[in-house]
């Protein structure tokens, strides 16, 4: 667009350079003098601001959002962890050792939270114990949510849920409803197996909702339910589901009322979504799935790292030019023509997200995985501690990882006015998601409730690298 109407903008503002008085007066003259030339132009001019602001897209603002902080009981460390895996008996000790060395190399602190059904002795996972679960995540957060931005719950117009592995009748999203009392004409979505970008699909699905649906709020909640989807089988691609997944979850309050502009935090830029499920090695690289013995469980394939990078890949090549500066889009075009077209040995140029983003929230999936985008975006450390220390406190809270990160951001005091932020995540299907938000104003750390605020100061810690297993 820009190369199109560079050299038109130029042409015009040359000729006006010239004009002398004289040819602004023979101007006004002629205006004058024809007033059908002047009424048509007028009810034109009219009508293209008029269609104009009409069309536009609504604005979208994040006014607030919380993520859910579990009570201490929950806290497991690796040691219980083994403890309660070895009393289980089902796991042969060469299953046991490698549970352990997932543990060891997780990039996990000892305070992530694994839910009571789970690690109780013996374990309870049952519909009550799950229900239980996403109650406490839910309902924590959106209390949370409630308390910060004073939002009445029949002023929400929206409300969208994700999980992936947890669908009950009524479904979650029928639970908040019937917990805050919303009102009977509410837009209400569930969101079930679409892994842990999901968190992203839900803000795009809300966006989209928020252009159709003047004045409204938006409710988002992102969570991942574990009661029902601890695998205890032997079968090691589903044992590292149970190694990585922690409790947690994050709601979100989103808006596109002019007047919210004021006290919201951020406005969505730019929502980006890739889907890699035509290819059948993406589709089944991450698959809920029995086991020989009939165990249901999660599996990891090998290929995922690959799968991953392949989506990130293109989900950048869209998400490029929407947010990178000129110089570095035309570097990437240059380096594409010459290997593609004149078939030159030269490497793929990376484009420096550096220069269009001050903050990167990673998808905290794993410490490979945020190895892995470091060196491929040429981050810094500074730039992937959010993503890492979150991984280290909270572990893979799948979907909800993300706002622990952005809220971990903020409680460093990082987020200035005009700041933008990139939330990246992968989840199975496969899919990389994207989200761009711009800060409307700096966030104060010592006005914000947040999971991080009590233990801030403890942070960052030194975590090693991953080592292969």
């Amino acid at each position: 667009m820009y190369l199109f109407i560079s050299p038109l903008v130029e042409l015009i503002a040359a000729k006006i350079s010239i004009f002398s008085m004289q040819d602004f007066l023979d101007l006004w003259d002629f205006l004058r003098f024809n007033h059908d030339s002047v009424v048509v132009c007028s009810t034109l001019l009219v009508f293209i601001f008029a269609l104009y602001f009409l069309t536009r897209p609504r604005p979208v603002y994040l006014v607030n959002f919380s993520c859910y902080k579990p009570e201490d009981a929950r806290k497991c460390t690796r040691k219980f962890y083994m403890e309660r895996s070895t009393a289980l008996g089902c796991f042969t000790k060469e299953n046991l050792d490698f549970q352990r060395k997932i543990l060891e190399r997780s990039g996990f602190g000892e305070s992530t939270y694994i839910p009571e059904a789970v690690v109780s002795a013996p374990p309870n996972p049952c519909m009550v114990e799950a229900r239980k679960e996403a109650e406490a995540v839910m309902f924590g957060a959106i209390d949370e949510l409630f308390a910060k931005t004073k939002v009445k719950p029949r002023s929400i117009g929206i409300v969208i849920v994700n999980c992936s592995l947890f669908n009950p009748t009524p479904s979650l999203s029928a639970m908040v409803i019937n917990r805050y009392k919303l009102r009977g004409n509410i837009i209400s979505y569930n969101l079930g197996g679409m892994g842990c970008s999901a968190g992203l699909i839900s803000i795009d699905l809300a966006k989209h909702l928020l252009q159709v649906h003047p004045n409204t709020y938006a409710l988002v909640i992102s969570m991942e339910n574990l009661t029902l989807n601890c695998y205890f089988g032997n079968d090691r691609s589903m044992l590292l589901s149970n190694c990585l997944f922690r409790m947690g979850g994050a709601a979100i309050l989103l808006s596109n009322k002019r007047a919210d502009r004021r006290r919201s935090k951020y406005q969505l830029i730019h929502t980006v979504r890739t889907h890699k499920g035509a290819d059948d090695e993406c589709f089944s690289c991450v698959t809920q799935k029995e086991d020989p013995t009939g165990r249901v469980g999660v599996s990891l394939s090998k290929e995922l790292m690959t799968v991953a990078g392949d989506a990130l890949k293109a989900n950048i090549t869209s998400l490029g030019p929407l947010v990178l500066p000129m110089s570095e889009q035309l570097l990437f075009l240059a380096t594409l023509i010459g290997r593609k077209h004149f078939k030159m040995k030269i490497k793929p140029y990376i484009p420096n997200f550096k220069l269009a983003f001050e903050h990167f929230c990673i998808h905290a999936g794993g410490r490979a995985v945020l190895d892995e985008l470091e060196k491929h975006l040429q981050l810094t450390e500074w730039h992937m501690e959010p993503s890492r220390m979150t991984l280290y406190r909270f572990g893979n809270t799948s979907s909800s990882s993300l706002w622990y990160e952005l809220a971990y951001t903020e409680a460093k005091g990082r987020i200035k006015k005009g700041d933008r932020a990139w939330q990246i995540a992968f989840g199975s299907g496969f899919k990389c998601n994207s989200a761009v938000w711009k800060a409307l104003k700096t966030v104060n750390p010592a006005m914000e409730q947040s999971p991080w605020i009590d233990e801030i100061d403890q942070f960052p810690v030194n975590v090693p690298k991953s080592a292969p297993i």
